[in-house]
């Protein structure tokens, strides 16, 4: 059963309901009032009744009480009838004004009320058995309780009333309940379609389309509530899907690249142990350049792997680890290992004497010996490279610039990816592995800072690494 049958049906239910303790009350109420007018009329004609019916008595009182009626005129089929002390019946009559025989009430043996001066009412039909004629009848005894008053009215008027009261109520009834039906499915259309819309919208997303978003989406209504929270919900399983997409996209390229780059120096190892296997090994000078290349790729190949594993472990959820570092000293440091690779190379410094950031020391070491490294191999021989270290701002900043052949914008853009070479003709010759920058971009994230490049083709690059400060001073 659908959720909108079931509403309606609650609805139509719970008016029905209501309708039918209205119906039943109102029938109540009016057959009560209906009896008691009939009691009125009872006690009303009793005087002119036990007039009629004595034969003794003429004056202006009767027997039973009551006050001297007027020219009163007794409802259509009123019964009177007079008993003596031992019930036998004295004298009766019916007041009809046709010339139709009036039914007679079945009056039941004992008489209820014989004997007491007291008014005693009951119901009872008429005497042929005519279940539709019902009298309302009055029992009291004189005074002197030697007569015993019957006065009846018949009930027709109030069966009619009340039977056409149950017809006006049954027909409104459903009448009402029909129109209440059709108004009820039509507004629990109306409400549910935005949940029908949702449905709709919730096929096509799952259908692999996940662009789409539902309506409505607002604070107003529980539905537009609903909708706010399905379209955030909606946004983060999209961002999920885009950032898995990009990521296997990533991984597919780092596998391609790194497949490329091994697959280099395991050819020329290769090549030149088919040079040794076909007679080099009987000539010394032949034999000694096989072994050296074979020697300088499988080292190549050895540092590839040594910068990939490295790479991948900083991918990892573990947590590094985390301690004041005086990132002056690694600076100085870096400078001056450089110093010793390259000795003709300017390199200028501005750092202070100390300044103390939380990471891990030999993360942070490597940063700047790549940063360092990565402007001697990829500017020429000679070009000053100027290395910088300051605060500011509540951050460090350490900034590694050179004046060499700069990069495109294209190129400048994707330095930081792995096995991206801006310099295509020289990163196999200078012993680049295409890595550098992707470690340093990588420890920087895991320590919560950013690097950055500025360059312009041919006027050099500036690297910009920003690290938050520690609050604490290192041991």
């Amino acid at each position: 059963m659908t959720l909108r049958l079931r509403l309606t049906l609650a609805v139509v239910g719970l008016v029905a309901v209501a309708l039918l303790v209205a119906d039943a009350a109102t029938y109540a109420a009016l057959r009560s009032f209906l009896v008691d007018r009939v009691d009125q009329q009872l006690q009303d004609a009793r005087t002119p009744i036990a007039r009629a019916l004595s034969t003794g008595d003429q004056g202006s009182g009767s027997p039973f009480g009551g006050e001297p009626p007027g020219q009163s005129e007794l409802p259509p089929g009123t019964y009177g009838e007079l008993r003596d002390a031992t019930g036998q019946v004295l004298a009766h009559r019916s007041w009809s004004y046709t010339t139709e025989e009036q039914p007679v009430p079945a009056l039941p043996s004992p008489l209820p009320g014989a004997g007491e001066t007291a008014l005693t009412r009951f119901s009872t039909g008429a005497e042929n058995g005519d279940a539709t004629t019902r009298f309302r009848v009055l029992v009291q005894s004189s005074n002197d309780k030697t007569l015993t008053l019957v006065v009846a009215v018949p009930l027709g008027d109030v069966q009619q009333t009340l039977g056409r009261l149950l017809m006006v109520e049954a027909f409104v009834t459903v009448a009402a309940l029909a129109g209440l039906g059709a108004l009820a499915w039509w507004l629990v259309k109306r409400g549910l379609r935005p949940l029908e819309d949702m449905a709709t919208t919730a096929g096509a997303i799952a259908a692999g389309d996940l662009s789409r978003r539902v309506e409505p989406a607002e604070q107003k209504t529980e539905v537009g509530r609903l909708g706010l929270a399905l379209n955030a919900m909606l946004e983060q399983i999209e961002q999920a899907f885009d950032e898995r997409t990009r990521s296997e996209e990533k991984l597919r390229r780092f596998l391609a690249d790194a497949s490329h780059e091994l697959r280099t120096p395991l050819t020329s190892i290769r090549g030149y142990a088919e040079v040794f296997r076909r007679g080099a090994k009987d000539d010394p000078a032949d034999l000694g350049t096989a072994m050296r290349r074979i020697e300088d790729e499988s080292r190549r190949m050895g540092v590839m792997v040594d910068e990939l594993l490295r790479l991948a472990r900083l991918g990892e959820s573990r947590a590094p680890e985390r301690k004041p570092v005086d990132l002056a000293r690694i600076v100085a440091d870096a400078v001056s290992d450089a110093g010793v690779e390259d000795p003709g190379r300017a390199i200028a410094v501005d750092a202070p004497g100390a300044l103390v950031v939380t990471g891990d020391e030999a993360q942070l070491r490597q940063v700047a010996a790549n940063l360092v490294g990565n402007a001697l191999r990829h500017t020429p021989a000679g070009t000053p490279v100027a290395v910088g270290l300051r605060e500011a701002n509540g951050w460090a900043e350490l900034e590694v610039a050179d004046e060499g052949p700069g990069m495109t914008p294209d190129d400048a853009a994707r330095v930081f990816e792995p096995f991206y070479r801006a310099d295509k003709s020289r990163a196999r010759e200078t012993g680049g592995t295409g890595l550098g920058l992707a470690i340093v971009a990588a420890i920087v994230e895991e320590h919560a800072g950013t690097v950055m490049v500025e360059t312009t083709a041919g006027a050099g690059a500036r690297f910009l690494v920003r690290l938050p400060l520690s609050e604490t001073t290192p041991v």
